[in-house]
């Protein structure tokens, strides 16, 4: 069992009726390279209840943010969506995970792709300084079944790009792509079909890319990049065109 650590819930947001996102305190001692994961959870029956969230906040922030979706009967999530403020979670001490811009290859332009909230770890990896000193541009496609399920929209669209701090570096770089598979929208369709109909043209000689979603959706985009001759990362610090990550709650 990982070492584990209390933090206590500071603010809580409620998107829809199955995704919400949560703040804890966070650990001075604690550290962490954008795009990592922890085990995250409840103590239920004195024992300890968890499973991987990836880290939506960036590693320099005070505080930790997660993203979560909400299962009536998961084991896990039932129990989470209910957090009031002051509520304890447990948090594993040892963030690890693949999703790390160490492990690609220089490029111009660093595409995140995600999938519902496999959005958790760009929301760390688009607030990294590093991001932006090492590619030209940063595109972030996120897509959803219905609208309602684009969280944090606003927050892509205006609060970053406006950021008082960052705003400057990342504004000029940071195009953010929602679609949606199942309402009209301003842009329609599965990942693989924006990159079918060349919305997301992908080029494994100026482009590296990231990807966190399902196992669906990891196998169904892998293959195409593999096609189109991308090499994904072995990881352990081996660089490669592309680097993939599956660390989000589904229960």
């Amino acid at each position: 069992m990982a070492a584990l650590v209390e933090e206590q819930v500071t603010e809580i947001t409620h998107w829809n009726d199955t995704l919400f996102s949560f703040k804890t305190t966070r650990s001075d001692s604690f550290r962490f390279a954008n795009g990592h994961f922890v085990m995250l959870g409840l103590r239920v029956d004195d024992k300890p209840l968890l499973r991987a969230y990836s880290i939506a906040s960036a590693n320099y922030d005070e505080y930790l943010e997660f993203f979560s979706i909400k299962v009536q009967d998961g084991p896990l999530t039932s129990r989470l969506q209910h957090l009031k403020i002051g509520d304890t979670v447990l948090v594993s001490k040892k963030p690890v995970g693949t999703l790390v811009i160490d492990d690609l290859k220089p490029g111009k332009r660093l595409v995140l792709l995600s999938t519902g909230t496999g959005l958790a770890p760009f929301l760390s990896i688009t607030k990294d300084p590093e991001v932006y000193e090492r590619f030209d541009e940063i595109l972030l496609v996120h897509c959803v079944r219905e609208k309602s399920e684009l969280a944090y929209y606003d927050y892509f669209k205006t609060t970053l790009p406006n950021d008082e701090v960052l705003g400057e570096m990342i504004a000029p770089k940071l195009t953010y792509l929602p679609t949606v598979t199942r309402e009209a929208f301003e842009t329609e369709g599965r990942i693989t079909h924006l990159m079918d109909d060349g919305t997301l043209n992908l080029d494994p000689q100026s482009d590296r890319v990231m990807l966190c979603g399902s196992q669906d959706m990891l196998r169904d985009v892998t293959a195409p990049l593999d096609a189109r001759g991308f090499i994904a990362s072995p990881g352990q610090g081996q660089p490669g065109d592309y680097v993939l990550a599956r660390a989000f709650v589904d229960q």
